[in-house]
């Protein structure tokens, strides 16, 4: 995952719009309408930054998940990799579409519960699960709790007191193109069990009275724009033996930029499932955990400028940053912008941030159209891992998320406030 150039020639409006949720339009003059509702009004309502979410984008994305899993496998579930988003109301919006649901944590564990998921739906992952975590999804009655060292085969075995179902998380060696942060599958990663030592965990749950071994999880990374290495990863866990569950993991990429070409979602699964019938028992069940790919489009977020430094390069610096986005400063990735009003053109910009770090950059030489003081940014596909990695940086207050449909706006999470920032002090 390289960090990208501003393209050579301006893009139409038609190709930025392209990366913002679909049926994202313009009014007349040429203003952001996201989910029917005008960026202007948003931003004077919820103030800036906000992370704004187009519920029905949400929604259609989610269906095609699941719906087209199933119509190519028939004994198959989406489960939602949380990390990705993972806030109360969208965990009740994707429970409503039918979905499964991923957790990595305690927090994330709690969150799901409050927002209404079914606990026989939950897989719970982690390569660090401590004893009171494994307690609370025990507790909650978690579906599914992933092994992802021989550490957790004897923490479940100490405390479990009825049979729990387990998966078996398994390291491939196989490394996809991406960046080295979100590369999960390679040999000498710090999750699951390389090959070897992934039979002997299944040979010591299968002897197990109190786990109950249902089958192999495997997940080779996040943002992954090819679907070889998905295939690869199918085949490898294919060669572990006969299970009732197969976890394929996610991985699929979004579309950040406009040179992103990721896979589409029918494209990914038929690459998926395609594999599975060559290797895979037809009876088996197939669960797949897309995080990245599920959220990011339906996402967008504001920002006001607050200054515009003329020179080599010119900067716009605007009221949000690495506080409410660290996916630049982490993994290099791009991101496109707009001035909001004056959608589309312009000249090349530094859109950098509010914070005390030089590397708080949201975009080097993006394209914006006379940038001044007081204007709207939108920064479309900021809706995985832009609310989980949220901060308090320089006592930033965290954003609030909006949740956009049919013109109608309502926050789901309000903004932090300065009383926030000292609620935890003790005396």
């Amino acid at each position: 995952m390289s960090v990208a150039l501003a393209p050579a020639a301006p893009p139409s409006q038609e190709a930025l719009l392209g990366l913002f949720p679909p049926g994202t339009a313009l009014t007349p003059t040429g203003e952001l309408l996201i989910g029917g509702c005008r960026v202007t009004d948003l931003a004077e309502r919820f103030g800036t930054p906000a992370l704004i979410v187009d519920e029905a984008a949400l929604r259609h994305r989610a269906r095609r998940y699941a719906d087209g899993l199933a119509a190519r496998w028939e004994k198959s579930r989406v489960a939602f990799a949380s990390k990705a988003f993972p806030c109360t109301a969208v965990y009740r919006l994707l429970a409503e579409e039918g979905l499964s649901i991923d957790v990595a944590g305690g927090g994330e564990l709690a969150l799901a519960l409050a927002g209404g998921v079914d606990p026989a739906s939950l897989v719970v992952h982690g390569n660090a699960k401590t004893e009171a975590e494994l307690r609370m999804a025990m507790e909650a009655g978690a579906g599914l709790i992933v092994i992802d060292n021989l550490d957790d085969i004897d923490r479940l075995e100490r405390i479990v007191t009825t049979e729990q179902p387990v998966l078996v998380r398994v390291t491939p060696g196989i490394r996809p193109d991406t960046h080295a942060a979100v590369s999960t599958g390679q040999d000498g990663s710090k999750f699951g069990l390389p090959l070897p030592q992934a039979r002997e965990a299944i040979a010591r749950l299968r002897a197990s009275d109190r786990l109950r071994l249902d089958g192999v999880h495997v997940h080779i990374g996040s943002q992954i724009l090819d679907t070889d290495p998905f295939a690869r990863a199918v085949e490898a866990v294919a060669g572990l033996g006969t299970f009732a569950v197969y976890d394929l993991g996610g991985g699929l990429g979004a579309r950040y930029t406009y040179g992103d070409h990721p896979p589409t979602i029918e494209e990914y699964l038929d690459t998926l499932v395609g594999t599975a019938r060559k290797v895979l028992p037809s009876d088996a069940e197939i669960i797949i955990e897309p995080g990245r790919s599920m959220v990011a489009e339906a996402g967008v977020t504001l920002y006001r400028v607050v200054t515009v430094k003329y020179g080599e390069p010119v900067f716009a610096a605007v009221d949000g940053g690495m506080a409410d986005n660290l996916e630049v400063a982490l993994h290099g990735q791009r991101f496109e912008a707009t001035v909001a009003t004056r959608v589309g053109g312009g000249a090349p910009h530094h859109l950098v941030g509010r914070h005390c770090e030089s590397g708080d950059t949201l975009s080097a030489d993006v394209l914006l159209r006379d940038p001044r003081p007081g204007d709207l940014i939108a920064v479309p596909a900021t809706g995985a891992y832009c609310f989980s990695l949220s901060n308090n940086y320089n006592g930033a207050l965290r954003p609030p998320v909006v949740f956009c449909q049919n013109g109608q706006a309502r926050a789901v999470v309000r903004r932090e406030t300065y009383g926030d920032l000292t609620r935890r002090d003790l005396p």
